[in-house]
């Protein structure tokens, strides 16, 4: 079961390479331009399809072994997927790139076949272990939001081609971003961490409680969200869907404290710690857009502060986490692969040895100043220091991928 997560992964490797080689190329500028062009939806569709949904997959086709203890349902489906799924995302981010709108409806058609492939499989996966709890639950509603978001990128896509739904489109993009960064992304990373986190900190015995929270919490700020786009009127409950998240991210918080709490190990890992520092900065953003919100409604709407939020939500949150996650999945993978059959023998390394702890923690403090830099920058419209935030974020998120990728050396 090694080739097929290793597929998604290395491809999400060389995407993010990709994303980064050209933001230093344009030395950060690119940022400034409005994320409403076709060279923002390129960057944009490149970072979130191409890797972290590239790697989210392949990470859960390697984890749900881990948390069924069974394998998926069909190994061939995950490669039928991963055909469709990159090529339709390459042929998608080309329209993109060149503005064609045949070129981005065929590439969103094929990227969604090979999404539904991907839902598919691992929804019968779960559905045959017939295990529910938090992990599985979180993993299904991820799974149908996944799904959803493909779905309306492809009516979008298809809007380009034929303009079929000119008055809808704004609705359908503003829901197709929420069920894509909120729910996607935000059930993902929580629901696997429930079994991740207690396994990086050897903690057992911590309560499951707030992990219910967690679920409906978050799955309340997806809905909400998704209404407050597609309803007329409801536009307003934006304020309703920050404090849900802001909700959701204390029962977060409460649960990681209490898996350190009965933790037998010192530190699961500084990238693992990075991304605890990420989900207490994310709460600390929302707290601060409830104060906004509630002070200058019309702030919270302009287009300076949902960029900031993205940048805040997508790379502080989800890439952090993600990136922190890969350091300790890649050299698992890599290990079990090469030497797990060859345990305790003379000579054989153990798996800390495969990444540098200190590496890992420099590439994140790199990119966590270069991040800081460019969002004060967008927040005061200061073009020099935006674009040499995303310059630095980008040297730092170069070298930290280069640190994980040195696992297969090893």
């Amino acid at each position: 079961m090694f080739r097929l997560p290793l597929l998604f992964i290395a491809t999400g490797i060389a995407s993010f390479v990709l994303f980064h080689v050209g933001s230093l190329f344009t030395a950060g500028g690119w940022a400034l331009d409005h994320p409403r062009s076709p060279d923002g939806w390129f960057r944009i569709h490149l970072l979130v399809l191409d890797w972290a949904t590239m790697v989210a997959m392949g990470a859960v086709y390697r984890l749900i072994d881990v948390v069924l203890q069974r394998r998926i349902y069909s190994r061939m489906l995950g490669y039928v997927h991963y055909v469709f799924f990159t090529g339709g995302t390459v042929i998608l981010l080309a329209g993109f790139l060149l503005s064609r709108v045949e070129w981005i409806a065929v590439g969103a058609v094929s990227a969604v076949i090979g999404i539904l492939l991907f839902v598919w499989n691992v929804g019968r996966t779960l559905w045959e272990a017939k295990r529910w709890n938090p992990i599985t639950l979180s993993t299904a509603c991820a799974l149908l939001y996944l799904a959803l978001t493909g779905l309306l990128g492809l009516a979008m896509g298809l809007n380009f081609a034929f303009q079929l739904w000119v008055d809808l489109h704004e609705r359908l993009l503003a829901a197709h971003i929420w069920l894509g960064t909120l729910g996607w992304f935000g059930l993902l990373i929580t629901g696997f961490s429930y079994k991740m986190l207690p396994m990086f900190y050897l903690s057992h015995g911590a309560s499951d409680r707030p992990q219910y929270y967690i679920l409906g919490l978050w799955n309340a700020a997806v809905l909400l969200g998704v209404g407050a786009s597609l309803v007329p009127g409801w536009s307003g409950l934006t304020l309703g869907v920050i404090l849900l998240l802001a909700a959701a991210l204390l029962a977060y918080d409460r649960l990681i404290r209490d898996i350190r709490k009965h933790s037998h190990k010192a530190s699961p890992g500084r990238g693992i710690v990075w991304t605890i520092w990420s989900t207490r900065a994310l709460l600390v953003f929302c707290i601060l857009s409830l104060g906004i919100g509630l002070a200058a409604p019309s702030l919270l709407r302009s287009l300076i502060w949902i960029v900031i939020a993205g940048w805040v939500y997508l790379w502080g949150w989800v890439a952090v986490t993600v990136l922190g996650y890969m350091s300790k999945i890649v050299p698992f993978l890599w290990w079990t692969h090469k030497y797990g059959d060859q345990a305790g023998k003379p000579g054989v390394p153990v798996m800390s040895d495969l990444i540098s702890e200190r590496s890992v923690d420099a590439g994140m403090w790199v990119m966590a100043a270069g991040l800081l830099v460019a969002v004060a920058g967008m927040g005061f419209m200061e073009p020099r220091a935006i674009a040499t935030g995303i310059a630095a974020l980008s040297a730092g998120a170069l070298f930290y991928i280069g640190v994980v990728a040195r696992v297969f050396t090893r």
